[in-house]
């Protein structure tokens, strides 16, 4: 009893720390307070290559970890009440809304079920894969990926060289293909959720995501023919015969289509009547959405036969990844994009000053590279935050007379996530499913060797034809 009376009366020692709060001022903020959300982005990065078995037994550990590191010590300087204001927004207007949006994407498109099995000749590959890149933009690049990446290996699996149709399947499918709409990928999202128009997003990225598609799926064919008849003919031993495709779960294919009637809604619908949720306001047309997101996804999972969900090995273990991690992101990326809101006045002004001229206008160019490059390293959905509050942070501005930076911090966010296996989530994913088919992905440096020598020359003539 002693020694819990002494613990309490220890804990309530510190009262007087949070009570004599410092000012909350962005500007004067020190880039220390940014090393926890940096410290997330590397542990995503470096832990699933050099320490698998942690990461995979204690992600969830890890990433509250160091969630904890930035609210203690900001909490202490800073107050309770900044803190719980952060922990509010982060959670009300950004992490429900993006989860929900994941949650039901990926309910549905783990209801639809492709079955049977195709000759996987350079034209099926080709067709397979221009599907998947439309998918992507409908159901999402993670939805698109897990859809078809089965269907394609099993077209595949009396080949002797299929490792590119999986590399050029990452490309396509879980990167690429998704810049057409918000729904494609979670950068995308993120700016609708701070006011990008969808039909922005579809009008402006149209041509960059055509343009590109038509390059990869030309270069795929003449790739997949060379190895196609480096093979002499396919080999005449198939494991899976060929059949004619079906789809099961066909309930799922209007549940699709009501999420993306939900999202058109959520940006279509202005009913100007806001509710107050823990200081924070949130639309009508939002806390619809987000209710809309769960009924799809209860309804999704009542009525979609287990055997469907079976046939695609569904289970719940990336959702609660990318959950857990999006937590501590939201959380700690607070700080960073207060300093980012606070341009040349705060810490980030040698950042802010090398993706400006003189003038203080964005070079487009080079927005479209350091967006590109620290997606393929770190994650694409905070670093398009990241750039977007860099540029202006005002979604109208940005669509207005920025449009321009507002296209390379989209272009360079979703397409340069095919670059690494850990630029987006779906890679990573694909790489696994692959790997356990058979299938001998390269290392980490060898999928760089393929993604480099492919995708940064066509990002370059991008450069040149959008932002030169």
């Amino acid at each position: 009893m002693y020694f819990r009376s002494r613990f309490v009366f220890s804990l309530l020692s510190f009262l007087p720390l949070f009570a004599a709060a410092a000012d909350y001022q962005p500007a004067s903020l020190s880039l220390w307070w940014g090393a926890p959300f940096a410290l997330i982005l590397l542990s995503v990065a470096l832990c699933p290559l050099f320490l698998p078995r942690i990461w995979h037994h204690h992600f969830g550990k890890i990433i509250a970890g160091w969630t904890v590191v930035f609210l203690l010590p900001f909490a202490l300087v800073f107050g309770m009440s900044e803190v719980s204001q952060i922990v509010a927004h982060a959670v009300l207007e950004e992490y429900v809304p993006f989860i929900l949006l994941l949650l039901a994407l990926y309910t549905v498109s783990g209801g639809i079920l492709v079955w049977g099995n195709l000759h996987g000749n350079p034209q099926t590959n080709t067709a397979l894969l221009a599907i998947g890149t439309v998918l992507a933009s409908l159901m999402g690049t993670t939805g698109a990926a897990m859809l078809l990446i089965r269907p394609l290996l099993r077209a595949n699996d009396n080949r002797k060289h299929k490792v590119h149709v999986v590399i050029f399947f990452i490309f396509l499918v879980a990167n690429i293909g998704g810049g057409l709409t918000p729904l494609g990928d979670p950068p995308l999202f993120l700016g609708f959720l701070k006011g990008v128009d969808f039909m922005w997003t579809v009008k402006h990225m149209m041509l960059p995501v055509v343009l590109s598609s038509v390059v990869l799926l030309t270069a795929f064919f003449f790739v997949d023919r060379y190895f196609y008849r480096q093979e002499g003919e396919v080999l005449v031993q198939d494991p899976s015969p060929d059949s004619k495709l079906k789809i099961y779960g066909k309930i799922n294919l209007l549940l699709l289509l009501a999420v993306v009637g939900s999202v058109l809604m959520s940006g279509l619908w202005k009913p100007n009547v806001e509710y107050t949720i823990f200081g924070i306001s949130i639309g009508l047309q939002a806390l619809f959405r987000d209710i809309l997101m769960v009924v799809i996804t209860v309804l999704s999972l009542l009525l979609t036969p287990k055997q469907v969900r079976a046939g695609n090995e569904f289970n719940w273990e990336p959702m609660k990844e990318v959950g857990k991690l999006f937590l501590g992101i939201f959380i700690t990326i607070a700080p960073v994009l207060a300093m980012l809101k606070a341009g040349e006045a705060g810490n980030f002004r040698s950042l802010i000053q090398m993706v400006h001229n003189s003038a203080g206008e964005p070079i487009n160019a080079m927005y479209f590279w350091m967006s590109g490059m620290l997606s393929a390293f770190l994650d694409n959905a905070p670093t398009y935050l990241v750039f977007f509050n860099m540029a202006s942070g005002d979604a109208a501005q940005l669509m207005g007379n920025m449009a321009g930076t507002l296209l390379a911090v989209s272009m360079g966010s979703v397409f340069m996530g095919a670059l690494t296996y850990i630029g987006n989530a779906p890679n990573f994913m694909v790489k696994a499913i692959a790997e356990q088919r058979n299938v001998e992905m390269p290392t980490f440096f060898g999928y760089m060797a393929w993604s480099f020598g492919i995708l940064v020359p066509l990002f370059i003539v991008q450069t040149v034809i959008f932002f030169w």
